[in-house]
């Protein structure tokens, strides 16, 4: 593992929730792991009151609740080097009296991570830089979290302020999926294996669906669900980069240039969302779990999405006529995010062939037991033609001695060491925004009513249709199970 150089570390939101339960934990572990160098320093920034002491409390807490391996020396080695600021977000006092601190401990290079509400990034921002806080004689980053903007307009507006005050090199706008193993394998899977990249396109794949399922409802976030719904809390976002990764051209070379060159390619080619080829819904109750419109914080009549349903197209000479399928919903029966290539049948199977007959498949698994399997047509014993499906499986815990480290280990350690490749650029940002945005509009000028699915389903009935009426259908049940 790489080791970071020496940093001050400054979270702003220290108090939050992702705080708590990623970004100190993550810390945490890479100090374990020698990653940390010894002399940085993580500062929390907040409005609540705090000083070292309670802060360092806290966190303690947070690592010992959420760490995967928590050891009282390992937290002694990294306790004293916790410290707190106090300050509003928007509060030029506070910005300067974060200065003093890093000022104090006389660290030249600086990493900015903005753990707070999408309203406080801007005055963040701009606090940073009138305190002279966006460079240093070594390096600066500042990295924003999820989301990036709620439309194609105020993403715009976001970057044109960011990009006022700092260098684009020296921006990492997150989005922890891109963290996951199989998510990173999947350019290890396709250009470093000769078997996969010739059947990569058209020729050979009918169609390819993302599909991200959660079993829980909104779980309290209500308030915040009514703002964002499923389209922009995931699909704008995580669903849209694993279609990028899935659909890219082989980058020259593995990095943070090459890798979002290509990936912007792909969002270039995708026509805009159109409403006709989307499904929104919404969950309704079943059994003792209630309806979203029942949810704390919820309005009791309430249009928003917790499912979509989407068919994307991508204009390229690679990529024509292959639909891409992508769906996500609460309140589904597993939790699950995989992406499944269908491959073409052959054009013609000179054996009995049976009446479920069923194409290749490759399943790239991301939650939970990461991994792939490829799923394929055999005899079976005897002396008959008769066929069943068999599957090879690739498990990540099984193959590996090296637990998979969590995604944000991985991305803070790349945002200390300068890798940001799995960061997007303010190109990309506004480039998948331009796809789903219209869509959204559309959708939030009508006043049709989401399409209801049972809780505890797979969704609605309308979802299926979008893909039987093309003579497909979704992946599900049994089909697309590991089993390790």
């Amino acid at each position: 593992m790489e080791k970071a150089p020496r940093c001050a570390f400054v979270i702003f939101g220290i108090s939050g929730d992702l705080a708590a339960r990623k970004l100190l934990p993550a810390l945490y572990t890479l100090h374990q792991e020698g990653a940390l160098h010894p002399e940085s320093q993580i500062i929390g920034y907040a409005r609540s009151d705090y000083n070292d002491a309670s802060l360092r409390q806290k966190m303690k807490e947070a690592v010992q609740k959420f760490a995967k391996d928590f050891d009282e020396a390992d937290w002694g080695g990294l306790e004293s080097r916790i410290h707190y600021v106090r300050g509003g977000y928007d509060d030029p006092a506070g910005f300067e009296a974060l200065k003093n601190k890093i000022d104090d401990l006389k660290l030249e290079n600086h990493v900015f991570y903005t753990s707070t509400p999408p309203n406080a990034y801007e005055g963040i921002v701009v606090g940073l830089a009138h305190a002279g806080l966006n460079s240093s004689s070594g390096w600066t980053r500042l990295v924003i979290e999820k989301p990036f903007g709620d439309d194609l307009k105020s993403a715009q507006a976001l970057n044109k302020v960011v990009l006022q005050h700092f260098d684009e090199e020296q921006v990492y706008r997150i989005d922890h999926y891109l963290a996951k193993e199989t998510a990173q394998n999947l350019s290890v899977l396709r250009f470093a294996n000769t078997l996969f990249e010739p059947i990569w396109s058209n020729r050979y794949i009918d169609n390819v669906q993302i599909t991200m399922a959660e079993p829980l409802g909104v779980e309290g976030r209500g308030g915040f669900y009514e703002e964002a719904g499923v389209v922009r809390d995931v699909v704008q976002n995580h669903l849209l980069q694993l279609l990028a990764l899935v659909a890219m051209e082989p980058p020259s070379k593995y990095d943070s240039v090459a890798v979002r060159d290509e990936k912007v390619k792909v969002f270039r080619a995708m026509e805009s969302l159109e409403p006709h080829h989307v499904v929104m819904g919404q969950y309704v109750a079943r059994g003792n779990m209630k309806s979203y419109r029942e949810e704390e914080g919820v309005n009791s009549d309430s249009r928003q999405a917790t499912y979509s349903a989407a068919k994307f197209t991508i204009n390229n000479w690679r990529w024509s006529g292959v639909p891409f399928y992508m769906r996500s919903g609460k309140r589904m029966p597993d939790k699950s995010t995989e992406i499944v290539l269908r491959l073409k049948t052959p054009p013609h199977v000179p054996f009995n062939v049976p009446k479920d007959f069923k194409a290749d498949r490759l399943v790239m698994r991301l939650v939970p037991n990461e991994g792939i399997s490829l799923r394929f047509n055999a005899k079976e014993p005897g002396r008959g033609e008769d066929m069943k499906r068999v599957s090879m499986n690739f498990f990540y815990d099984k193959e590996f001695s090296r637990p998979n480290p969590e995604a944000y280990e991985t991305l803070l350690l790349d945002s200390m060491i300068g890798d940001a490749t799995l960061f997007m650029r303010a190109d990309e940002v506004e480039a998948q925004w331009r796809i789903v945005d219209p869509m959204l509009k559309w959708w939030e000028a009508s006043d049709a009513e989401p399409a209801f699915y049972a809780a505890g389903s797979w969704g609605p009935k309308e979802a299926d249709r979008l893909l039987q009426d093309e003579g497909r259908y979704w992946q599900r049940g049994d089909e697309g199970k590991f089993k390790s």
